[in-house]
């Protein structure tokens, strides 16, 4: 077996930052009840700026596709890896811009690179995790000699008045609401490959463990189905699809109440895989978590606290209030915004951690600069 490195990594943040106050110009006004609802999430997400890859007229700069793909060009230029070496794109996302067929292929078609290994892995946040692992394996099997892995989003498209029942006007949703004023877009990717890059900084991929509680839980964030309840309809047997768009099937949605119920399971699992590694929070230098709000990144310290396993705050590094929540991109953003501005010293041990809401999953990473 091989060691898979890290060697580059990118992002493309679409347009110009867009402050709190200008940026219903961007994804539409509802109601003034909505609105108020928005501001209310904007003081407990604690996000200052977001971007977003469309203009206040309605036209869009970036598909999803184009914002992976420019993210894994600035990845591929940080690694001073050619194009024409990578064998193995894996990428990450909550929805691609089309139904069928991959999201992979779409982004290796923007990219240009002829035939080459296409992986989609389609989740919440953790997807662009899923698809690092995946390269990592192929890399440290010798299956792969350069692999890119991209995690990226177009959500504003989802939060457009027009994506939302007639009814929705009349009835507010918070969860629904946290949503639309928390979810941004953004695309970050890195390059993965056997031999770290000679006379700079590169991670070392120790390990990716990830763990489903889907068995346990209803749908937290979800879209194509109206509720999260077990006998809701799925869109695709509404009698058409303008049926499940007024039906509410069609909206992006957030049972806030449930999600506080996930993080305890969540921190249980890093306490599992404390021990199971043999880490001490202490024994981490640096700590990415991501998570889409403020409140909960102090619900996660609280319960860290609690339980004696806290990393010290001096440790963590997010950049949630500046670059916004951008989903299965937030990790990869992080990192190299972490790249860019440190100055990482080999030995140095990360901890990534990725819970999602979707349907109950968290991924944590291991990596050590090298």
């Amino acid at each position: 077996m091989r060691t898979a490195y890290i060697t580059g990594a990118g992002s493309c943040l679409p347009g110009p930052a867009i402050s709190n106050d200008a940026m219903e110009a961007y994804i539409g006004t509802l109601s003034p009840v909505h609105s108020r609802l928005g501001r209310a999430t904007l003081r407990h997400n604690g996000i200052q700026q977001r971007h977003y890859a469309r203009t206040p007229e309605g036209q869009t700069t970036h598909s999803n596709a184009q914002l992976a793909t420019e993210a894994i060009r600035a990845a591929l230029l940080s690694a001073r890896c050619r194009d024409s070496r990578l064998d193995l794109l894996c990428t990450g996302t909550t929805q691609g811009d089309l139904l069928v067929p991959g999201f992979a292929s779409a982004v290796q078609a923007e990219l240009g690179i002829a035939s080459l290994e296409v992986a989609s892995f389609q989740s919440v946040c953790a997807s662009s995790l899923m698809a690092l692992k995946h390269a990592m394996m192929a890399v440290q099997t010798g299956q792969s000699e350069a692999a890119a892995v991209s995690g990226s989003e177009y959500s504003s498209r989802w939060f457009q008045p027009a994506f939302y029942a007639d009814s929705y006007r009349d009835n507010p949703d918070p969860g629904i609401e946290f949503l639309r004023y928390t979810l941004s877009d953004g695309g970050a990717a890195v390059i993965v490959e056997p031999e770290p890059v000679p006379g700079r900084r590169n991670l070392r991929i120790d390990w990716i463990e990830q763990r489903s509680f889907a068995d346990r839980f209803p749908n937290c964030m979800y879209a194509g189905t109206a509720t999260n309840q077990a006998d809701a309809l799925p869109w695709s047997v509404h009698a058409s699809p303008s049926a499940a768009h007024q039906a509410g099937a069609i909206a992006l949605k957030q049972d806030f109440k449930l999600l506080y119920e996930l993080f305890p399971v969540w921190i249980g699992y890093y306490l599992e895989l404390l021990d199971a590694r043999g880490l001490h929070p202490a024994d981490i230098d640096v700590f990415l978590p991501h998570y889409s709000a403020e409140s909960l990144g102090q619900e996660m310290k609280r319960l860290l606290q609690a339980t004696g396993a806290m990393i010290p705050g001096q440790r963590w590094f997010n950049t949630l209030s500046e670059r916004g929540n951008t989903g299965s991109a937030s990790l990869f953003v992080m990192l190299t915004d972490w790249l860019n501005r440190a100055d990482p010293k080999p030995g140095q041990r990360l901890l990534c951690f990725v819970p999602e809401s979707g349907r109950a999953l968290a991924a944590f990473m291991h990596l050590t600069v090298v």
